[in-house]
């Protein structure tokens, strides 16, 4: 890809990327519906699911504990991905070029880079607040109202510093792939670029993922710790095993979102000899943006709390017998350890 192929029409006739349809110049028709039809799945399908959790979370008291403020605050940002990036990239794919002229390029890579790191850091918060409570090294410390609105200010607060620059100059938001996405400008390369891209990398990627690797594998050891003072104890054991199966997923999910992207944009920034095809240069950024379907199954879903809310508002406040009822708490363990904090009726 040539730096200047995101801005101006090359000189083999291709129109620019405002300009008109780009197949079959950077790829076949069939490339661009199929792209249309996933991020119309995802368009659909997220919008459903995150404004499910906003909805319950705000009709029923007893979800609205500071614990579950981040779920809410990655529902809205994964929303807002959703109608600034996925529905624009619908509308893109359709017509097979940006239709909505530069400035809306623009607008649109920053607010999908603004709600993206927002949700990327509210699954670390998550984290950070899971081993704050269950591991406790803070001693005998009790989570607020207020420690979770901080939590939540941190994660636009920490992204608005770090998305606000290409508008100011330090790179830019330009067409990207098969042009029908905008993003920060990490193909171009130069100085410029090059340093925006690190140093994004180091804020919004290594950091997150340092902190959610840290936090769950204390987590996990502090339970299995429990679990093994307490070998009798049936619920104690299902709570340690139920908690590493989840926990795995939750990290598997970060990485499979977020590494190819990360690890694409990296390394295209750095070797100014490579040579992507735009479909190819496509994908991780498509890809990444279906973690707004499913951020919140495994984080929000999951939670058996939620579950009863959910079904019970879907049935007019009636439920089958059975159906979403919470699993009882798990008996704290010896030595202190808040293990009912991360039963199965509570989440991670």
């Amino acid at each position: 890809m040539s730096p200047s192929s995101s801005q101006a029409p090359p000189s083999n006739g291709t129109p620019g990327p405002f300009d008109g349809p780009q197949w079959p110049h950077q790829a076949p028709r069939s490339m661009y519906t199929s792209v249309a039809v996933l991020m119309g799945v995802v368009v659909v399908c997220a919008s459903v699911v995150n404004g499910l959790v906003i909805v319950v979370s705000i009709r029923y008291k007893k979800l609205r504990s500071p614990l579950n403020y981040i779920l809410v605050n990655l529902a809205l940002a994964d929303l807002l991905v959703t109608l600034c990036g996925s529905s624009v990239s619908l509308s893109n794919n359709i017509n097979g070029f940006f239709v909505f002229g530069r400035r809306m390029c623009e607008l649109e890579g920053f607010m999908v880079s603004l709600t993206g790191i927002v949700g990327l850091w509210s699954l670390a918060i998550l984290a950070l607040e899971r081993y704050v409570v269950v591991c406790r090294p803070l001693g005998d410390f009790r989570f607020q109202h207020w420690h979770a609105v901080s939590g939540c200010a941190f994660t636009w607060s920490w992204s608005l510093l770090w998305t606000t620059p290409p508008l100011l100059g330090w790179s830019s938001y330009v067409p990207e792939g098969l042009r029908t996405s905008c993003g920060p400008n990490w193909y171009t390369g130069g100085s410029n670029n090059n340093s925006y891209i690190l140093a994004l990398f180091v804020a919004c990627f290594v950091l997150p993922l340092g902190l959610i690797l840290f936090s769950y594998t204390n987590l996990v050891m502090t339970l299995r710790a429990a679990a093994a003072q307490q070998k009798e104890a049936n619920t104690t054991q299902q709570a340690e095993r139920e908690v590493t199966r989840m926990v795995v997923v939750m990290v598997m999910a970060f990485l499979i979102c977020w590494l190819p992207y990360t690890t694409f944009a990296l390394v295209v920034a750095t070797n100014k000899d490579i040579t992507i095809q735009p479909a190819l240069a496509s994908l991780p950024s498509y890809f990444s943006k279906t973690a707004t379907v499913y951020n919140p199954i495994i984080y929000v879903f999951m939670n058996k709390q939620f579950q009863s809310c959910l079904l019970k508002m879907l049935c007019c406040g009636y439920c089958p017998r059975g159906m979403g009822r919470a699993t009882p708490e798990t008996p704290r363990p010896r030595a202190g350890i808040a293990m009912n904090k991360v039963s199965p009726s509570h989440p991670v």
